[in-house]
This record gives C-alpha cells, sequence and structure tokens, in this order.
C-alpha cells in the first residue's frame, strides 16, 4: 500500500511541474495542444492543429489566461508546426535523449482533449520508430507507440516519461482501434522545431527511398564503429535513390560522412544537405562497404486539403 501512496504522490508531483508549461493552441476552426519550447513563447504543436486555422491563433495557458499567438512556421512530413505566443518568462519542459526511450517504460499524456484542458492519462510506450501512413499522402516515420488514453485535442500535446522529460508530441490515434495512439519523437521535434524557429520551413533534398533502422551485429559494429544503421526497403523507381544504384536490403551508414543510426538521422541529414550531390556510404551484403553518390533534387510535399 505505501508503495503505490508513493506512486501516486510522484504522479501527482509530475502533473503539477510539467502542467504549467502545457498549453491549449485555439483558432475559429479548431482547438488542439501546445508545449512550450522556449521561455521567449515558441509553442511546439501539431501541423493538422493549426493549418486549417488562420494565421492568427490563440495559445491558453495552464491558469485560463489567453494570449494571441501566430502561426512561424510548420512541416507536413512530421505533422509538427512552431506557433509564436505573446509575451515571455514561460515554464519549458526538458526533451528526453532517444536512448533513454524504450518499449514497456511507464508515460503520462497530458492535453486538451474535447475542449477538457490539462487532462492527465497514463500509459506505456508500446512500440518505437513506427510508420504510419495518412490520407493526404503523407507518411509520419520514426513515430512512437503507446496505450496512454489520446483523443481528439490531445494533439500538440507532451507525451513524459516518469522522469518529466518529453519523449514524443502526441499526434494521432487509429480510429478504428481502442488504446493504440502514435507520437512524434522529441528528438525529431526537437530538429524540426529548431529549423522552423529559423526559417519558417523546412527544406529537404529528395533520395526516393522507404527504410527502416536496424541494429547491426557484433562484427558489422567493430568493422563501422556504429551499432545501428538504416536498411532499405524500397527504392522507387526514377528517383535520385534508384539512378545511384541504391538497392533493396542495402544498410545506409552515412549521408555525407556523418552516421546514419534512424530514420530520424536520414532525415535530418536530407534537411541539412546544402549541395545537390549527397555522399552515401552503405553495405551492400557479400560486397562489403561502398559508397554512392546521390544527385538529390528539392522534395515536393503534398498539400493538405
Amino acid at each position: 500500500m505505501k508503495l503505490l501512496q508513493h506512486f501516486s504522490d510522484d504522479l501527482e508531483s509530475l502533473v503539477a511541474r510539467a502542467s504549467p508549461a502545457v498549453v491549449g493552441v485555439e483558432h475559429a476552426r479548431g482547438h488542439g495542444t501546445g508545449l512550450f519550447l522556449t521561455p521567449d513563447g515558441y509553442v511546439l504543436t501539431n501541423r493538422h492543429v493549426v493549418v486549417r486555422g488562420s494565421r492568427k491563433l490563440t495559445v491558453q495557458l495552464s491558469n485560463g489566461e489567453e494570449l494571441r499567438g501566430t502561426l512561424v512556421g510548420s512541416d507536413a512530413p512530421t505533422d509538427l508546426a512552431v506557433v509564436r505566443a505573446e509575451g515571455g518568462d514561460f515554464p519549458t519542459l526538458p526533451l528526453a535523449e532517444p536512448e533513454s526511450v524504450r518499449v514497456g517504460q511507464l508515460v503520462m499524456a497530458i492535453g486538451n482533449p474535447f475542449h477538457l484542458e490539462q487532462s492527465v492519462s497514463l500509459g506505456v510506450v508500446s512500440a518505437i520508430n513506427r510508420s504510419i501512413g495518412l490520407p493526404d499522402g503523407v507518411m509520419l516515420e520514426g513515430m512512437l507507440q503507446t496505450d496512454a488514453a489520446i483523443n481528439p485535442g490531445n494533439s500538440g500535446g507532451p507525451l513524459l516519461n516518469m522522469r518529466g522529460q518529453v519523449v514524443g508530441l502526441n499526434t494521432l490515434v487509429l480510429p478504428y482501434a481502442q488504446g493504440i495512439g502514435f507520437a512524434v519523437s522529441a528528438t525529431t521535434a526537437a530538429w524540426i522545431a529548431s529549423l522552423l524557429i529559423q526559417r519558417g520551413k523546412v527544406d529537404r533534398r529528395f533520395l526516393g527511398i522507404a527504410a527502416t533502422a536496424v541494429s547491426l551485429d557484433a562484427r558489422l559494429t567493430r568493422e563501422n564503429g556504429q551499432s545501428r544503421a538504416v536498411k532499405v526497403l524500397r527504392v522507387q523507381d526514377g528517383t535520385p535513390a534508384h539512378e545511384a544504384g541504391l538497392q533493396v536490403d542495402d544498410l545506409l551508414l552515412a549521408i555525407n560522412q556523418r552516421p546514419v543510426n534512424s530514420v530520424d538521422d536520414l532525415q535530418r541529414l536530407m534537411a541539412l544537405a546544402t549541395e545537390d550531390e549527397v555522399t552515401l556510404d552503405l553495405l551492400r551484403k557479400g560486397r562489403g562497404r561502398k559508397t554512392a553518390r546521390a544527385r538529390t533534387r528539392p522534395r515536393i510535399e503534398p498539400v493538405a486539403a
């Protein structure tokens, strides 16, 4: 009984610490949740929360105060957006390191489902690195799956570990299932938000592969100096990857000499690439390590209806 009481007290303390950094994001055509990224008012939320509204938004604080917000930028491939709230000295929450997020880990969601402000639900990380297709053709990759209750209005709110660190940003649920929700990882959210704040958008170079992160065996880890890589699952015809000779089952190790350990690394490095041509270090079964050069082109994003 004492153990349960201590656990309950810890959860209560965690909610009290985290809630002030969680906000409502409202406009004439909908609502959702957001999270203060910086003390000077940059709020991270989902793109689908704000994209159908005007650039004039309302940010509602945990104490009920309402502030004017302005859309800074959004990114379709990750369904993320940044809003700037008027004012300053806002509370923030730390982001979790990617290696600390594990399947089975206890997590808590805080948000505004159905306008029920500051609602809290508890669950676990059910899986990592999920890929989810959306009706408008966008493929969300590297997602966290959770059974913490997520409902309309939770979108854009934090998924927290028991240390009070943000492991992900709650994004969507499967409408035909119960207890299956998804969150954009905090790692992805951090670099996307940084580019949105700096540039207002995320420019990507298009490669043309579907991929997933895999662990390397002990021998490959020793030989290549990294324990993970990205495995090519599909190569689209006529794309830069196809023209560069990439094949299904190739293991992508690096882009422009920077290690690729996850799909998030792949997306980030393609977004940061400044030249048309990128150098790809990869492993091909039976042939060892090789280098390929892909002449990429700007990625054209689908436009939401």
